[in-house]
């Protein structure tokens, strides 16, 4: 299954984090694509939220890996894999064990980590074209694109359109 959203802004991607997070249950694997300055980070800010954890949540970039704990639920794994050559630096984390008891989200994830779980939700996030077709590249201006894959049965009774009709209502539910 695939849905398309738009954010707007940076609050829009962190409603999109946070309506995600309510429907995350222990073993949830979530991978991020998308260039840099995308939201990915932004988005993961908005699952924390969403769950509620302790502290705040930044990019994990140089220490590869971090821990948000939570004192009333589920703590969020919050990997960076840019810096990661292939599936066996990611085997050498040790990523299953973080995986079992919290959400796990892996930024630049793509190709990388697909073997920690059969069901997945991929997100790719990107830049909007500007009219012409030009793509904004300032970071903190245009409206992203966020395209959601699901893999395997965890997600097949997700509808993942009333998850997020409450936070956006651009939802562009025919998938243009």
């Amino acid at each position: 299954m695939a849905e398309r959203l738009w954010a707007d802004n940076a609050e829009d991607m962190r409603h999109i984090g946070a309506a995600l997070a309510s429907v995350l249950q222990a073993g949830d694997l979530i991978v991020l694509d998308g260039p840099l300055g995308a939201g990915k980070t932004t988005l993961t800010q908005g699952i924390g939220e969403g769950l509620g954890v302790r502290g705040r949540v930044t990019s994990p970039t140089f220490i590869i890996s971090r821990i948000h704990p939570n004192n009333a639920g589920l703590p969020l794994v919050h990997v960076d894999a840019y810096r990661l050559g292939d599936v066996e630096e990611v085997d050498d984390l040790d990523l299953e064990a973080l995986l079992a008891d919290g959400v796990m989200v892996v930024e630049w994830g793509e190709g990388k980590v697909e073997a920690l779980s059969p069901n997945r939700l991929h997100l790719t996030i990107s830049r909007a074209l500007q009219a012409g077709g030009t793509q904004i590249h300032n970071a903190d201006e245009g409206r992203r694109i966020v395209e959601l894959h699901t893999t395997g049965e965890r997600w097949e009774a997700v509808d993942m359109a009333q998850v997020f009709a409450p936070y956006l209502q651009n939802i562009d539910e025919a998938g243009a």
